[in-house]
């Protein structure tokens, strides 16, 4: 079974709700379709939602992200933020967040012992117990406020030493995220706009126990559902895993090998090696780290190699980009004055062009008065707000 690079963009059309006809009413049902949304912009959820959404909102990011919690944010696959249903949690907590968790935990352990003074795994786990102490008794507090409560928190490292980027970084700010990643606490509504990096921490119920191989199984049976077909190097590279780990997961799910364009063996789940239909013709604005430009390793069928240095900054994170029926088409930006600027890196059609202008309408309505700069800004964005 051959499914060509026209098939795999019509999958990503439907499976990522990227055709208007695809679009959901709430967020949590675009969290499960692109298995997660990248967190690591706190821009980035608001943006990659509202663009698969039927109507787009930030209210109905919060509404998820806080009123309710049905929507978590983890460091996990990769050691990036994503934020993932509740219901999903417990399995990417166990296949990935733990073990991101004991890492940075050794990590950090080990920059106390080289920049810090008096610390030791017992007193790192006395301070932990005392922040969870601290937040029970509050309900929710930053991370500067339980430092009044658990003084150790002010502490600071020296990290970079003799780098330009040399730094001081509080405990504080380390802990509280390793916490997060062993599934103790949580992010609250930040103290500000939707863009704000300040935000409260509370404590959280502890997930249900699922077993590691049961819980990679069941990340790797998700992607492949919203990205299949994709390669063993996709999934590799998306998970962060190693190569061992990989190939169980894809076992496990009873994984079908199909041939690509070129040749290239690819992976989908029983049952989905037929053909699917062609949405209709669409059109997306997507945030930078946006789950579907971040979705593969190998982008060739939906990016052109020579536009990747206008897309991506120096370290592999994508920009805001065009899309235009499952390809990249071209890029985006927001100027200070609140305009949304485009281009195209080719000759699209007039169809394609009135459809990404009646894109740039939708996201400029209710985006209103916020402005959004990307946390990790890339050549074209510059150039467009420039």
């Amino acid at each position: 079974m051959v499914i060509d690079d026209g098939q795999r963009r019509a999958r990503a059309g439907r499976r990522l709700l990227l055709a208007p006809a695809g679009w959901a009413a709430r967020v949590e049902e675009v969290a499960d379709a692109v298995v997660g949304l990248h967190a690591s912009d706190p821009a980035t959820v608001y943006l990659s939602a509202c663009a698969r959404l039927r109507e787009p909102s930030a209210a109905e990011v919060d509404r998820a992200l806080y009123d309710e919690v049905s929507l978590v944010k983890l460091l996990s696959m990769r050691r990036t933020l994503f934020a993932v249903t509740d219901a999903f949690a417990p399995y990417v907590s166990a296949a990935a967040a733990r073990q991101i968790a004991a890492k940075e935990r050794a990590t950090l352990l080990k920059h106390l012992a080289e920049f810090a003074e008096g610390w030791s795994p017992e007193r790192l786990a006395e301070t932990e117990r005392a922040v969870l102490a601290a937040l029970a008794a509050r309900g929710e507090a930053t991370t500067a406020e339980l430092g009044a409560d658990v003084p150790a928190l002010r502490e600071t490292m020296l990290m970079s030493v003799g780098k330009p980027y040399e730094a001081k970084q509080s405990v504080g700010s380390r802990l509280l995220r390793l916490l997060a990643s062993d599934g103790h606490v949580r992010r609250c509504r930040p103290r500000g706009s939707w863009l704000s990096n300040s935000y409260p921490w509370a404590p959280v119920a502890p997930w249900p126990e699922v077993p590691v191989r049961e819980a990679k199984a069941e990340v790797v049976r998700r992607w492949l559902a919203s990205y299949g077909p994709g390669t063993v190097e996709d999934v590799k590279w998306w998970t962060g895993w190693t190569l061992g780990e990989v190939r169980r997961a894809l076992a496990d799910v009873g994984a079908v090998e199909v041939a690509l364009a070129g040749g290239a063996a690819g992976l989908v789940l029983p049952g989905d090696e037929g053909p699917v239909a062609e949405p209709e013709p669409w059109a997306a604005l997507l945030p930078g780290l946006d789950p579907a430009v971040m979705g593969w390793r190998g982008r060739d069928w939906y990016l052109r190699p020579r536009d990747v240095p206008a897309l991506f900054d120096r370290a592999g994170n994508a920009g805001p980009t065009v899309w235009w029926c499952g390809r990249v088409v071209g890029g985006w930006a927001q100027r200070a004055d609140g305009e949304v600027v485009w281009r195209l890196f080719e000759d699209v059609g007039a169809e394609a062009r009135a459809a990404v202008e009646a894109r740039v309408e939708r996201l400029a309505g209710w985006l209103g008065a916020v402005r959004v700069t990307p946390r990790f800004r890339t050549p074209l964005e510059r150039e467009l707000v420039a």
